[in-house]
């Protein structure tokens, strides 16, 4: 597994990287564990979760993932390079949830205490948090880095000027900066080339894009017919929902439809070449890829070793240009 450097930074983190919000609900520990054990076997290093996961267990399952990983990493802790994001709700008070400084501070303690360890490598505002000033957010994060909780800091589901305005706050305050984001990205929804990659490529952020291949619908294996089956993505409990309004629709259906006819022509399965055409993006550092078995990882590991020639990425590129626009037909 080829390893290269998170944006400006000197952290080198794995070509792929595991995600394991399935850990948890979709999956229980025993298969979390599996899945873990073959993405380390497979040579990744770099792991991705969050304090509210498992995706889709509602209240009742908060910090189980983290406790999860925790328990795997016992023994291996500094083999691998570990980031974990805050800002979802943990609990039902409204202080337990957000980008304030009561909420981060309280947040890494806890995501440090069900991990098991002293530090995270990489430590992720989940989403922006509009009641909270971008500055007492930073500057919360700064205590974070400063005190040894974790290494560097980065955020995810933010829009390109959020982003932009808070390198400025960063450099303006002399606090620490966003060394990451991890935004949506796949052949489905590329609208962030347009401004978020660019912003990234110039000011040297590392780009951790999740969702490569659309909550599992670039796999090919849903039928638009029917509702899609129990156990996958578009059925997870209160997460389900969510992603049938991502991808569920009959525009996307049918450009997986030539999608698939273009991975025949080309003899990759469709699974490694959604995730071989991220990987392909020069902005991209580490695509997240997740399973509910270890099996699912044989088709997105493969990608690491699958460098898509000009004419068959012109052709993707072509197919879901609509998806960049952000104007995709419903």
């Amino acid at each position: 597994m080829e390893h290269v450097r998170l944006g400006r930074t000197g952290l080198q983190v794995s070509r792929l990287c595991l995600g394991t919000m399935t850990f948890g609900f979709q999956c229980d520990e025993e298969m979390s564990r599996t899945i873990l054990d073959a993405s380390a076997e497979a040579g990744i290093t770099f792991l991705d979760t969050a304090d509210v996961y498992p995706l889709g267990g509602g209240m009742g399952r908060v910090g189980r993932t983290e406790e999860i990983v925790g328990r795997w990493l016992e023994g291996r802790r500094d083999d691998y390079i570990v980031a974990t994001k805050c800002v979802g709700a943990t609990g039902p008070g409204r202080w337990q949830r957000g980008a304030s400084r009561k909420h981060i501070l309280d947040a890494i303690d806890a995501s440090l205490r069900r991990l098991g360890t002293d530090y995270v490598d990489l430590y992720q505002l989940h989403s922006p948090d509009s009641e909270t000033p971008i500055d007492e957010t930073l500057e919360a994060l700064d205590t974070v880095v400063r005190s040894g909780k974790a290494r560097y800091v980065g955020c995810s589901n933010f829009l390109a000027y959020r982003v932009a305005r808070a390198i400025g706050r960063s450099e303006a305050l002399n606090l620490v900066r966003f060394d990451s984001v991890q935004p949506r990205y796949n052949l489905l929804f590329r609208q962030i080339e347009r401004d978020l990659l660019p912003l990234c490529g110039e000011e040297g952020i590392g780009v951790i894009p999740y969702n490569p291949i659309a909550g599992g619908l670039l796999t090919g294996k849903h039928d638009r017919s029917g509702q899609p089956e129990d156990g996958t993505r578009f059925t997870l409990g209160t997460a389900g929902a969510m992603y049938k309004d991502r991808y569920w629709h009959e525009g996307e259906f049918e450009t997986v439809e030539e999608i698939r006819a273009v991975a025949k022509e080309a003899g990759l399965s469709m699974t490694t070449m959604a995730v071989a055409w991220v990987l392909a993006n020069p902005a991209v550092t580490s695509p997240i890829i997740g399973a509910s078995r270890p099996s699912q990882l044989t088709e997105t590991l493969a990608a690491a070793d699958v460098q898509l020639d000009a004419d068959l990425k012109t052709k993707l590129d072509s197919i879901t240009a609509e998806y960049r626009r952000g104007d995709a037909v419903r």
